[in-house]
């Protein structure tokens, strides 16, 4: 659990592969504070594979894994961010250059847009370009 000053978050609902809390935890405070969005409240969930495509198919219609999904929260909660470690690894295993550790970061920054609005699918490359934008400052 999360000291109470904290405004978000982060959990670990699987096994399969070894998340740094502390790591996370820094990066989302420095991302969130770049963002500002510091003091709202919201949650990151590394979940199994099998539960992601519970959530996509239910959600999205889609009856696969994805390495991340985005719930925007009310009434000033920001929502949740849910990311597959098994779908996160696989993906940095297979990149030549990325580490499971800078996937991670990627797929909370992705998914933290989301919850600020962000839609990659209708706002004709906005959220794309801030991404970039953020990877580069992050290094991620």
């Amino acid at each position: 659990m999360e000291p109470a000053s904290r405004s978000y978050l982060v959990i670990n609902r699987q096994r399969k592969h070894s998340i740094d809390g502390a790591e996370v935890r820094t990066f989302i405070a420095s991302l969130s504070a770049n963002l500002g969005v510091e003091g709202l409240p919201f949650s990151v969930v590394f979940i199994t594979d099998g539960r992601i495509r519970k959530y996509n198919r239910e959600y999205r219609g889609l009856d696969e894994p994805t390495d991340v999904l985005s719930f925007p929260g009310e009434d000033g909660y920001l929502g949740d961010i849910l990311i597959s470690s098994e779908t996160a690894y696989n993906q940095a295993r297979k990149s030549q250059t990325l580490t499971f550790e800078v996937n991670v970061q990627r797929l909370i920054l992705h998914g933290l847009l989301h919850l600020m609005g962000y839609d990659h699918a209708s706002d004709n490359g906005e959220m794309k370009a801030l991404e970039r934008r953020l990877r580069r400052r992050f290094q991620c």
